[in-house]
């Protein structure tokens, strides 16, 4: 797996330090209120279960999985739920938690599912933003760890083909790999 990296562009540390920040961040705007952190799976499990632990107000947890990706690599923006939440939104400050950032197709429309759903608010949350790629307007990241260039990163969550996702930081897979 790592012959297959290209760079390295967040370290194990870097990364921690990162998810530090966003914790004690979303710690201190998340006071008093009713938290609920909802996880975008499969790729922000890692980034999720870091992120919790770094928050330190009382928080919620559920997960939704969905899927948008019509070949390996780019969103076709037509979204599928795969799995949904089990818990009722209404009464909840809900924080979306992503891995990446991306075009924004498939966040704009969690987004508005999850509105429709009536929490008290929702925002963002997100370990890595590509806002060169955005193609949507009304998205953006209330909290986010850093900012990639449009390379195509894995590891710490971030997979290519359901590969890389175990590797402790964020690379760039080298083109051949996903070009085949």
């Amino acid at each position: 797996m790592i012959n297959d990296i290209e760079k390295v562009y967040y370290s194990e540390e870097t990364l921690r330090s990162i998810v530090q920040r966003l914790g004690k961040q979303i710690s201190e705007d998340y006071k008093g209120k009713n938290l609920l952190l909802v996880s975008v799976l499969k790729g922000s499990v890692i980034f999720m279960a870091d992120l919790m632990r770094a928050i330190t107000v009382p928080c919620a947890i559920d997960f939704m999985c969905v899927s948008s990706y019509k070949n390996k690599t780019e969103s076709s923006g037509v979204v599928k739920i795969i799995k949904d939440l089990d818990i009722d939104l209404q009464g909840y400050d809900v924080l979306i938690v992503e891995d990446i950032l991306d075009s924004g197709k498939t966040l704009s429309y969690l987004k508005k599912i999850l509105l429709s759903r009536n929490p008290k608010s929702i925002k963002i949350c997100t370990l890595l933003d590509k806002p060169e790629r955005r193609a949507v307007d009304d998205i953006f990241a209330d909290y986010s760890g850093a900012e990639v260039p449009d390379e195509f990163v894995v590891g710490y969550g971030l997979d290519y083909d359901e590969k890389y996702r175990n590797l402790p930081f964020i690379g760039v897979l080298k083109r051949e790999i996903y070009e085949k």
